[in-house]
C-alpha cells in the first residue's frame, strides 16, 4: 500500500464537494460541521474552481490530496491563509473504512511541507472541535503544541463549539524531520 499526496486538480474538486454534501448529519457534527451551514453545491465547486485558478499569494483555500496506490481517499486543506506568516489546517479522510488505520500522521507530515513551501507560512494552526478526538491525537502526535481550548465558530460551516486550538512552526517540524 503506497501512500502519497498532491495538489488538488480540478478533477479532484467535485469529490471534496460531495464528501461534505453526501455526509449525514451525524458525521458532520461529530466534526463540529453544521449541514444548515453547508454552501449550495453547485456554488461551492464555482468557488473552488475560481481557487484552483489563483497564485498561492492571493488564495484563500488551498487542498492537499490524499491517495492510497494512487486513488484519492480524502484532503488536507488550509484557509484563513496571511501568506508568509500563517494559515487555518483541516484534515478530513473521506471514507469510513480509511479512518482509523494511522494514515492521518503519515499524510499530513507529507502534506505540511506544501502548507510551509507554498505559502512561505511561519505557523499552522488547527482547531478541531475538542469531541472529535481523532483529529486532537493526530495533531499532538505529529507536534504540534497545545495553545488552548476556547469557545467558538472556528469555521463557516461549523456550529458554536468548545475547540482545542493547536499550533506548529515551520522550525519546530523541521527540526523533527
Amino acid at each position: 500500500m503506497k501512500l502519497s499526496v498532491r495538489e488538488m486538480t480540478t478533477d479532484d474538486i467535485e469529490q471534496i464537494v460531495n464528501y461534505f454534501c453526501t455526509a449525514d448529519v451525524l458525521y458532520l457534527k461529530g466534526m463540529g460541521a453544521d449541514k444548515h451551514k453547508l454552501p449550495e453545491k453547485g456554488q461551492w465547486i464555482k468557488k473552488l474552481q475560481s481557487e484552483y485558478a489563483k497564485p498561492y499569494n492571493q488564495k484563500e483555500f488551498y487542498y492537499i490530496i490524499w491517495l492510497i496506490d494512487n486513488q484519492p481517499i480524502g484532503h488536507s486543506n488550509i484557509n484563513k491563509i496571511t501568506y508568509g506568516i500563517s494559515a487555518s489546517m483541516h484534515l478530513h479522510i473521506w471514507k469510513t473504512s480509511n479512518r482509523r488505520n494511522g494514515f492521518g500522521v503519515k499524510f499530513l507530515n507529507l502534506t505540511i511541507p506544501y502548507y510551509f513551501d507554498n505559502f512561505k507560512l511561519k505557523n499552522l494552526i488547527c482547531e478541531p472541535y475538542a469531541e472529535n478526538p481523532a483529529p486532537n491525537y493526530i495533531l499532538k502526535k505529529i507536534g504540534f503544541t497545545f495553545e488552548k481550548s476556547y469557545e467558538t465558530t472556528p469555521g463557516w460551516i461549523n456550529f458554536y463549539q468548545m475547540t482545542n486550538q493547536f499550533t506548529l512552526s515551520k522550525e519546530k517540524f523541521n527540526q523533527q524531520k
